[in-house]
C-alpha cells in the first residue's frame, strides 16, 4: 500500500520535472491543483455537527507524440478525514467505487477515520488526421448544451451541487469524430461500464440561423433506446438554450414506460461581468430519490436526471471586484415540497491561489418525512 503511494507520488514529481525541462518542444505537459476543504453539516444550529476535512489533489498529464497522436492521464488523490466516515460505513466503498470496465479507484489507506482514495479518470489516446477524429479510453463525452440538467448527456451525467469536481466524471469510450464543414460535427460514442451495460449514440450537430443545433439516437445503458435534440444560441444580447430527450424501454417489461426529459434556460453576461441563468425542466416519468443521497450526488443514468415533474433553476454571479465574487444560486422540486439555496464567496488571493466559501441549504419532504440539511464548506486551492 505505502509503495504503491510512493510510487504514484515519484511519478507526479518526475512527470512535473520532465514537462517543466520540455516545455520548449510542447510534447510533456503537466498541470493540477491541490485543495484543502473543511465541511460541516447539520439540520439545525441545535443539533449534532459532522465535521470533515478533504485534501485534494488532481495531476493532469498530456503527451503529444505528433502533430496527430496524444496520450492523456489525469487522476485525483483524495484524503478524507472527519466524522464521516465514522457514522457512514459504506462511505469508503462508495468512494472507491469505479464504474468503468477496469477498476481504476483505489482506497489506499481505510481506517475508522481516515481515507486515501486515488482514481484515474482519465485515461485516454486520441488520433487526428484531417476532418477525423478519435479518442480511446476514458473520456469526457460532454453533449450536453443547457447549463445545469443535460438530457443529452447520455454518457457521464453529473451532479450540480458537487462543485468541488469541476472536471466531471469520464466514461470507458470509443469516440469517433467527423467534420464535415467549419460548424458540423458528425460523432459516433459506445460506452461500456463495470455490468457490461452498453451506451452507444450517435450525434449530428450543425449551426444553422445563428444556433449550434443538434441530434442524437442511440441505446442507452443496455434498457432503452434513446432519440434527443439540443440547441444553443442568442435573443439578442441572452443566451438561450435547451435539451431534449427521450428514453424507450428496449423490452416491454411490466409496468415500464418510455420517460422523456425537456429542459430548456437562458443566461446573460452583464458589462460589469455579471452574470445570471435561468433554467426550467419538465420529466414525465420523474424518478424516486433512494434517500437524500441521490439527489445530492446524482443517478448514474441520465434517465433519472429528474427528481420532479417540473423543476426550475436560478443563479446570479457579481464580480464585487476582479479579485472577489459573490454568487446566489437556488433550485425548485415541487413533487418532493423541496428546493435548495446556495451561496458562495471567492477571493483570489494571489496568481494561481483561491479562498473560497460556499453554503447549501436543502429542503425536502419524502414519505411525510422532512429533510433539512445546512453545509458549509471553507477551500484552499493552489493550482499548477
Amino acid at each position: 500500500m505505502i509503495r504503491r503511494l510512493s510510487a504514484i507520488l515519484l511519478f507526479s514529481v518526475l512527470a512535473f520535472s520532465r514537462a517543466a525541462s520540455q516545455e520548449p518542444e510542447k510534447r510533456l505537459s503537466a498541470a493540477g491543483y491541490l485543495s484543502a476543504m473543511q465541511s460541516v453539516m447539520f439540520d439545525s444550529l441545535s443539533g449534532p455537527f459532522i465535521n470533515d476535512n478533504l485534501v485534494h489533489n488532481r495531476i493532469n498529464l498530456k503527451a503529444w507524440l505528433d502533430d496527430h497522436i496524444t496520450f492523456a492521464a489525469e487522476f485525483r488523490n483524495r484524503l478524507f478525514t472527519g466524522d464521516m466516515l465514522r457514522i457512514n460505513p459504506s462511505f469508503a466503498e462508495n468512494t472507491g467505487a469505479d464504474q468503468g470496465v477496469i477498476d481504476m479507484s483505489w482506497n489506499l489507506v481505510n481506517e475508522q477515520s481516515v481515507l486515501l482514495n486515488t482514481t484515474v479518470d482519465r485515461l485516454w489516446a486520441d488520433f487526428n488526421y484531417g476532418k477525423f477524429q478519435a479518442r480511446i479510453g476514458r473520456q469526457r463525452i460532454n453533449w450536453g448544451q443547457t447549463m445545469v440538467w443535460n438530457p443529452n448527456d447520455i454518457f457521464n451525467a453529473y451532479s450540480y451541487f458537487d462543485f468541488d469536481y469541476v472536471e466531471r466524471p469520464g466514461s470507458d469510450a470509443v469516440r469517433l469524430q467527423y467534420y464535415p464543414g467549419f460548424s458540423s460535427a458528425i460523432e459516433l460514442a459506445v460506452k461500456a461500464d463495470n455490468e457490461d451495460r452498453i451506451t452507444a449514440a450517435l450525434l449530428y450537430r450543425f449551426n444553422k440561423w445563428g444556433y449550434d443545433i443538434q441530434f442524437l439516437g442511440g441505446y442507452s445503458g443496455s434498457e432503452d433506446y434513446v432519440l434527443g435534440a439540443g440547441w444553443s444560441g442568442a435573443l439578442g444580447s441572452v443566451s438561450f438554450r435547451g435539451e431534449f430527450s427521450w428514453f424507450q424501454p428496449a423490452e416491454n417489461r411490466p409496468g415500464a414506460s418510455g420517460t422523456g426529459i425537456f429542459t430548456t434556460g437562458i443566461d446573460k453576461v452583464f458589462t460589469n461581468n455579471s452574470t445570471v441563468q435561468a433554467q426550467v425542466m419538465y420529466c414525465n416519468n420523474p424518478s424516486d430519490p433512494a434517500g437524500f443521497g441521490s439527489i445530492y450526488y446524482g443517478n448514474i443514468s441520465t434517465k433519472e436526471l429528474a427528481f420532479s415533474e417540473f423543476s426550475a433553476f436560478g443563479s446570479f454571479s457579481w464580480p464585487v471586484t476582479p479579485l472577489f465574487t459573490l454568487g446566489i444560486s437556488g433550485m425548485w422540486f415541487p413533487d418532493l415540497e423541496g428546493f435548495f439555496t446556495g451561496s458562495s464567496a471567492d477571493f483570489s488571493v494571489a496568481e494561481n491561489v483561491d479562498l473560497s466559501v460556499f453554503w447549501q441549504y436543502f429542503r425536502t419532504e419524502d414519505n411525510n418525512i422532512e429533510t433539512r440539511l445546512n453545509l458549509g464548506f471553507l477551500r484552499f486551492k493552489v493550482s499548477f
